[in-house]
């Protein structure tokens, strides 16, 4: 069992007559694509444009992020749960636009949204500055609660990209990527000789606006499950929360997460790349406790010999990932840890919120504290009076000028917990 992937590489994106692909050029149809996303009662109006690489471009605040996919001859959706029928994903076949993006905005949803600049110094933190990107601008009704206002515009960006890859289902792929997807045992029979490593995927699930879905449920529902890894390829999981956006997973970063990538990579040859192990990051100690034993007890299932685990956030879910390290390390599995830091501005404060001497191999994403300045646009996509209110920015970092001066908490996949991103750290 595989799952094939095939990259469509899209080098422009230009509205037209057709919707159509035609040699590397993705053509839209406005209206139809309007048509498609548009009905929702909670929404007064939506506008669609399209922003480029090294554009003069603020995109302000950004809600979600996501890579148009198809499935090619199959019942199956993309978005399983959500915009279709709950069909298992993670075989088969899968088309995917590459170098283009989907991205929601419009009025603040909840405090922790964030910037994308498509040129400047901010264009480095953020990856999606080097997509072409398909910004769908929404105006909720005034009436709405804020919990409507962030479905409505999660529909808005599931239901573009389910469009947009809707128009690669029958174009021609010289090349396919292939993920293996075996059962338990048949992958345990074949890499018998190689140790057995699986990842412990923490997911943002901290109450209202705070929430992350699996197969269309919010995970704060959920005990800690396993799924296979060409799963969360396929859109099993998806964003549906307002968290500090640099270290917010957005859809995008599911369907393309390094640390699945990564594994994979080693599958076969120097570690047995086991499974994907799902877990939430919860707000009563009660619940930590619940989920962090039961995510060991799979460990231990598993009778794995490493784990690699990352969060989502930080403060409250440090806990999470320290209780999920400690109590897998006391299983006897080693661990290593993807997170970032929050380390103060002078880089002299705590990282995490919590710690412990068995979490002793560590990755960071970088301190989300730094300040920068970000240099006035051309045009703004948005409103970016916000950022004197969302995470790491502060009463007065927008300037007159229209620069604005933020920790870079505000830039959108800046710290990400996944290493989606450029920050490294070197030797003094």
């Amino acid at each position: 069992m595989t799952l094939k992937v095939g990259n469509i590489q899209i080098t422009d994106v230009i509205f037209g007559e057709k919707s159509e692909i035609k040699e590397g050029t993705l053509v839209i149809n406005k209206e139809e694509l309007l048509d498609y996303i548009g009905g929702d009662h909670r929404l007064e109006s939506m506008d669609i444009q399209i922003v480029k690489p090294g554009d003069s471009v603020r995109i302000v605040p950004v809600k979600d992020v996501v890579e148009p996919r198809v499935k090619v001859g199959s019942d199956a959706n993309v978005f399983p749960g959500v915009l279709g029928k709950a069909e298992t994903v993670g075989e088969g076949t899968t088309h995917v636009l590459k170098g283009v993006a989907a991205v929601t905005t419009g009025k603040i949803v909840g405090f922790q949204e964030g910037i994308v600049d498509m040129t400047g110094p901010g264009a480095e933190y953020t990856p999606f500055s080097k997509n072409i990107n398909v910004v769908i601008d929404c105006t909720p009704r005034e009436d709405i609660k804020q919990h409507e206002h962030e479905e409505a515009i999660r529909f808005v960006g599931l239901k573009a990209g389910e469009y947009l890859g809707s128009l690669a289902e029958n174009e021609k792929i010289s090349e396919y990527t292939e993920y293996e997807a075996l059962d338990f045992i048949s992958n345990y029979e074949k890499y018998k000789d190689l140790p057995r490593v699986a990842y412990v995927y923490m997911l943002q699930s901290q109450g209202l606006l705070h929430d992350t879905y699996l197969y269309g449920v919010d995970v704060k529902k959920i005990l800690p499950t396993i799924i296979k890894p060409t799963e969360v390829m396929d859109g099993a999981i998806i964003s549906g929360n307002c968290v500090s956006a640099c270290d917010k997973n957005t859809t995008y970063h599911h369907l393309n997460s390094p640390v699945i990538h990564d594994l994979y990579k080693r599958h076969g040859k120097d570690i047995n790349f086991v499974g994907v192990i799902v877990t939430n990051e919860n707000v009563t100690l009660l619940d930590k406790v619940r989920s962090s034993n039961y995510t060991a007890k799979l460990v231990e299932m598993l009778k794995l010999d490493g784990a690699v685990i990352s969060e989502e956030g930080f403060g409250n879910p440090d806990t999470d990932l320290i209780m999920n390290c400690t109590k897998i390390e006391k299983k006897g599995v080693k661990t290593v840890l993807v997170t970032d830091e929050y380390a103060g501005r002078d880089g002299a404060s705590q990282s995490l919120a919590d710690a412990d001497k068995l979490a002793d191999a560590v990755v960071t994403g970088g301190n989300a504290n730094e300040v920068i300045t970000l240099p006035p646009m051309d045009k703004i996509i948005g409103y970016q009076e916000v950022a004197d209110v969302i995470a790491g920015g502060f009463d007065g970092s927008l300037n007159k000028d229209g620069s604005i001066t933020v920790e870079i908490q505000a830039i959108t996949g800046a710290t990400n917990e996944l290493g989606f991103n450029k920050l490294s750290a070197k030797g003094l």
